[in-house]
């Protein structure tokens, strides 16, 4: 056993001539919430898949829940819970129906009470008669969730759970995912929500099927050594237009009557601000997460 819910080491995947995952490690622990972060293609989903048994490495080796990802692949399956964008459950059953259907695969013990706590747990209690297809993007998502945790999984592996769900009900799943945490459950979730990644204990960004950079939010930021300068005032999307198109401004965003710029070289910042910073008042500011992501998304891009 090891003291990681996952360690695996030089995970390795290709489809045909595309290399897909390329030399991966992780190790996450018990009860941690680990973000997933990287650009369509970067290898998130195949990880997950592979990590859950549902897709079997080319290399590389390790455990997951314990269990060797290469010859244990049942039985990991049988004690992670993984949850796809896509809502995989039956629309023309009910709430409590598709719980008792997924209880019943799982052959677990005494499953009308399991359902029932797990209805009252995830609060889809008054909805148990309801069709399933008949629910909005967020209780079916929150259904989705109660049946990837009905069976007491030891890892919950999330692909972009929230996509396509409004943000009261995004902020509710996530409290949902935390109470599970603080009881010990842990936690693999991919996003593109930088406000959900920033909810996570470490966050690990993909690109190209490699790790790129890992940590606490606020440390990756740290390590990027962006420097960001935010101009208040007027005209904000004109001066946008032409800053964008500025050598040494990576980036140029609008918040409001806010304008947001970033780069790596602050003498190209100073330089564009002075030339076409449009009369805006100018202050230089903390770079955030999204900042840096979009910084990691031009890197990788640029790359031939």
């Amino acid at each position: 056993m090891t003291d990681y819910v996952i360690d695996v080491r030089d995970l390795r995947k290709s489809f045909g001539a595309l290399k897909v995952v390329e030399g991966l490690s992780l190790q996450v622990a018990r009860g941690e919430i680990c973000g997933f972060l990287g650009a369509n293609g970067s290898g998130k989903t195949t990880t997950i898949r592979m990590l859950c048994g549902l897709l079997a490495p080319d290399g590389g080796s390790g455990t997951c829940i314990g269990y060797d990802i290469l010859r244990q692949a049942h039985d990991i399956r049988r004690q992670v819970g993984y949850m796809t964008q896509r809502f995989s459950l039956y629309e023309d059953l009910t709430v409590n129906e598709n719980l008792d259907f997924v209880a019943r695969v799982y052959e677990m013990p005494n499953r009308r009470a399991a359902v029932r706590d797990i209805l009252g747990r995830m609060g889809l209690m008054n909805r148990r008669e309801q069709l399933a297809g008949q629910l909005s993007g967020g209780w079916k998502q929150r259904l989705a969730l109660a049946a990837c945790v009905l069976h007491e999984p030891k890892l919950l592996l999330l692909d972009e759970p929230t996509a396509g769900v409004d943000a009261k009900a995004r902020r509710e799943f996530w409290d949902l995912i935390h109470d599970m945490a603080v009881e010990g459950l842990t936690t693999l979730v991919s996003t593109h929500y930088m406000d959900e990644a920033e909810r996570c204990k470490r966050i690990v960004y993909l690109a190209q099927g490699r790790i790129v950079v890992q940590g606490a939010a606020s440390m990756v930021v740290e390590k990027s050594g962006l420097i960001a300068y935010e101009g208040t005032g007027g005209d904000v999307d004109r001066a946008a237009v032409a800053l964008r198109h500025t050598p040494g401004v990576e980036a140029a965003a609008v918040f409001g009557r806010a304008l947001r710029i970033a780069s790596l070289d602050r003498a190209g910042l100073e330089r564009a601000i002075a030339e076409q910073g449009g009369g805006l008042a100018w202050r230089e500011v903390e770079p955030r997460l999204d900042d840096v992501f979009i910084h990691m998304l031009s890197v990788q891009e640029a790359k031939p």
